[in-house]
Parts: structure tokens; C-alpha cells; sequence
């Protein structure tokens, strides 16, 4: 299959084959993916929206109800949903797509579960690709759900457009439990489950999460009244219009003021930056004489004849002599 003439196409099957080359490790898929890459149409761009939240807080539920509520308005909606991969045996779930039952169907939308691997921030190394095929296949709105929220996780900044932080009404001291780094780029906090019983406990959170905004410094791509928080029912539906509202004008002012664009140069620049980092380690480790010294310097670490700092200044000295 030629996935340069079929990916432009929306042809998912041409999607699904193209995630898994530039997923894949080895050294010859790495190279037809990075042709792949530079041949992909630039004249695309979808939405990017990152969803994290805390376990528990329904954030499969509320991407199916939100996806659902976009494909209803017939936008083509793609989700990249990354599982925690097992730090012992490498293995994901995956489960995010059953979980998802209804959104799997939907002839609009496309949904991708992806490993971390030993990634941190919360997204997989080659999420920025995958963002980047989804646009060239048309998608009108790429949802990137994260592993879970953690000081690490601030990397999805780095890949979307638009931040959304998921809650679940408080049970406790819920503000003391999200790290300030998460607030602080966080565009929107939706406080989820607003339903039910927990319907003023929602009402309370989302109040308290309002107030800890506004003491937040203001930033130069918020337009007024952002960040913000609201309050949503993924299971009813309730509260998806205005979220997507909010979206939208995020959106609409970040375009207008120019700070999209460079938003987007940014991004580009840390990826490049993290390639580089990743690439270098990569040759480091395979190159026989440089893992030899490597590994000389970790016995030397475990022998105690050494520490950690000194065998990594030691290693990078002998670099810059050669």
C-alpha cells in the first residue's frame, strides 16, 4: 500500500499501518517511517486537545461523550490514548478502545492506544508523530488522553493546542493532590461527574478550582476569563457544549493573536531537541566501544569505586576529546 498517496485520503486502514511504522523500533522501519514523515502534506492542522486527570475521574467516558458529541456535528474525530506500559515485562492493556465501545463505531472517529514504554510525561515518544498522520488523514480534531497526572506530565504541552486537566469532585483535599506545574498549564479544569448526588460536591470543586485559577499568573495566550474551570456529566452529556465553547474560543483567539503559529514553532523546536537527546543516547549504547566504556563505568558505580557523577563527567569528557 503507498501510504503517502492513501493517507491524504482518510484511508484508516493506510492510518493504522503508518502508527505502526513509526511506532516501530527497528532500525529499517525507522527509516522508511522518517521518509514517511517528510513527505507528509503540511497544508493540514487539527485541533489538539490533551486530556489528563487523576485515576478514576472518567476520562474514557468523557472522551467518548465528548468525541461523540463532535462527530455528531460532523467533525472526524482521532483519540491517541496512552497506556502505561509495565515497567518489568514492557506490556500494555491497550483497553482504552473497549472501553470506548461506542466511539469505536463511529464511522467519524478513529481510535489508537498506544504504550508508553519507559516514556515519561505522560505521552509516548512517537505521540508527536502519530498527531502529525492524524492531521495528514484529515482529522478534524486529534484528542491526546494521557497515562495519568503527575509532575512529568506537563510534557503534553509540548504536543497540544489546547490542555484540559479532568477532575472528579472532591472527596477530601483534592487541590493539595494536583502538583501546581499541571495547574499552571492547564487551560481548562473540568470538574467531571456533575451528577446525581455528586452534583453539589461538583459545584463546590469547580468553585474552589476557579479561585485557585485566578491566583494563577496570567499568560500571554489566554484570552479573558482563562484559564477557567466548568463542570461536566460525561455520562448525561451535560456540559460538552460548553466545553467545546470554551475550546473554540481558546482557539479562535490564540489563531487571531498570532500565538498558534508560535506556539506550534516551539513545539517543533523541543521535538527536534528530544529526537536529538534520544538519538544521541541511542548511538551511545550501540556503538560497541562506547558501550564497552559505558558499562566499565556502571561496574565502577556498583564496585564503589566510583560515583554516578564522576563516571557521567568522566565518560563525557572523554566524548569531547574525540
Amino acid at each position: 500500500m503507498d501510504l503517502i498517496a492513501e493517507l491524504p485520503k482518510g484511508n484508516r486502514r493506510a492510518l493504522a499501518r503508518a502508527i505502526t511504522l513509526v511506532e516501530s523500533t527497528r532500525a529499517q522501519d525507522r527509516d522508511a517511517a522518517s521518509e514517511l514523515m517528510a513527505q507528509l502534506p503540511h497544508d493540514r492542522q487539527a485541533l489538539r486537545i490533551g486530556l489528563s486527570g487523576t485515576p478514576g475521574v472518567g476520562k474514557s467516558t468523557f472522551i467518548e461523550s465528548f468525541g461523540l458529541h463532535l462527530t455528531a456535528q460532523g467533525l472526524r474525530v482521532a483519540v491517541l490514548a496512552v497506556d502505561p506500559s509495565s515497567a518489568r515485562s514492557g506490556g500494555s492493556i491497550l483497553g482504552d478502545k473497549t472501553r470506548m465501545e461506542q466511539l469505536s463505531r463511529d464511522p467519524n472517529a478513529f481510535i489508537r492506544p498506544s504504550p508508553s514504554q519507559t516514556q515519561l510525561g505522560g505521552v509516548a515518544r512517537r505521540t508527536r508523530e502519530v498527531v502529525r498522520l492524524c492531521e495528514a488523514a484529515g482529522f478534524d480534531v486529534v484528542l491526546i488522553e494521557t497515562v495519568g497526572v503527575g509532575q512529568s506530565e506537563t510534557m503534553v504541552a509540548d504536543i497540544s493546542d489546547v490542555f484540559a486537566l479532568l477532575m472528579a469532585p472532591a472527596g477530601g483535599d483534592e487541590l493539595q493532590g494536583v502538583k501546581r506545574g499541571i495547574m499552571e498549564i492547564a487551560d481548562l479544569v473540568i470538574v467531571n461527574k456533575a451528577d446525581g448526588d455528586l452534583k453539589a460536591a461538583a459545584k463546590r470543586t469547580c468553585a474552589d478550582y476557579a479561585g485557585a485559577l485566578r491566583l494563577l499568573r496570567k499568560r500571554s495566550g489566554d484570552p479573558v476569563g482563562f484559564p477557567k474551570a466548568s463542570m461536566v456529566s460525561a455520562l448525561t452529556a451535560h456540559g460538552l457544549d460548553e466545553v467545546w465553547a470554551d475550546i473554540k474560543a481558546l482557539r479562535d483567539f490564540r489563531q487571531q493573536s498570532g500565538f498558534w503559529q508560535t506556539r506550534r514553532q516551539d513545539q517543533d523546536q523541543r521535538w527536534f531537541d528530544q529526537e536529538l537527546h534520544f538519538g544521541l543516547l541511542e548511538l551511545l549504547h550501540s556503538d560497541p566501544k562506547s558501550a564497552q566504556i559505558v558499562e566499565e563505568a556502571r561496574e565502577a558505580i556498583h564496585q564503589g569505586t566510583s560515583t554516578p557523577v564522576r563516571a557521567a563527567a568522566q565518560i563525557l569528557a572523554s566524548f569531547r576529546k574525540t
